[in-house]
């Protein structure tokens, strides 16, 4: 005795409801069910049952995501012009927040991603983006974190990638880089001829203290030149024995 075909219909539309009620979730993955158009909960990972026309899941990831920030247009607070580009990572930390709250949460970060590094950037000169770069990469990321938080997702790390100038600018760069080694260069020679003044000025007070000190120095003095090969030596004549000429014949004038 056959089966009949309308129970053999029966059961094949009934294995296929069964089929598709079905669904099968990675570790990372979670699944936001909607029942009869309303949030139900959120499930997996693993095997989910859904019922069929009643039930309706979104997939969604918790990987953490790598947002590449294409290349934006920033005027400095110095007013230079700029472009800069960065790379956002982030993670959904509540699915149901991330389904809910925005339309598409990927978009709606990269979006914000490139507006808030305009407005952070825009804030500080251009020598703090070339030099303070960790700094402002936690002021973004903290920025980011604040507004993306009521959608569920979590944003762990901002990194600037490339601040590009034009030609003009990198020359004046590099003037003002040779100006500044310049700048260093003479205030060091300065603080040198300041040392040296100042040891001089103790040694001479030394060589006072002590007569014979200044004929031993007089004397050593002779000595270095004597050892160069020179044809002319000029020969220093001490103060004191200029005094020493002098005083003689003023006592003969006042008489």
């Amino acid at each position: 005795m056959g089966i009949p075909y309308g129970l053999l219909v029966a059961l094949f539309l009934v294995l296929m409801l069964a089929f598709s009620s079905l669904r099968i979730l990675r570790e990372y993955e979670r699944a936001v069910v909607f029942q009869l158009g309303r949030f139900w909960k959120v499930k997996g990972p693993g095997l989910v049952l859904l019922i069929p026309v009643v039930q309706q899941m979104v997939r969604v990831d918790l990987r953490t995501v790598v947002l590449d920030v294409p290349p934006q247009d920033v005027i400095s607070r110095d007013n230079v012009s700029v472009k800069v580009n960065a790379v956002v990572y982030f993670r959904v930390l509540d699915p149901q927040k991330a389904i809910i709250q925005v339309e598409n949460f990927l978009a709606a970060t990269s979006q914000l991603a490139q507006t808030t590094l305009r407005a952070v950037l825009g804030k500080h000169e251009l020598d703090e983006m070339l030099a303070e770069r960790e700094r402002l990469n936690l002021d973004i990321q903290k920025v980011l974190d604040a507004q993306t938080d009521a959608w569920g997702i979590k944003v762990a790390n901002v990194e600037i990638k490339h601040v590009d100038l034009n030609e003009s600018m990198v020359r004046a760069i590099a003037r003002q880089a040779e100006a500044e080694r310049e700048r260093r260069a003479k205030v060091i020679h300065a603080e040198g001829e300041l040392q040296a003044s100042e040891k001089l000025m103790q040694a001479a007070e030394m060589l006072s203290r002590q007569p014979g000190a200044m004929q031993l120095r007089y004397m050593q003095t002779l000595g270095s030149i004597a050892g160069d090969k020179n044809s002319t030596i000029v020969f220093p004549m001490p103060i004191e024995l200029l005094k020493g000429l002098l005083e003689p014949g003023s006592r003969r004038g006042g008489e």
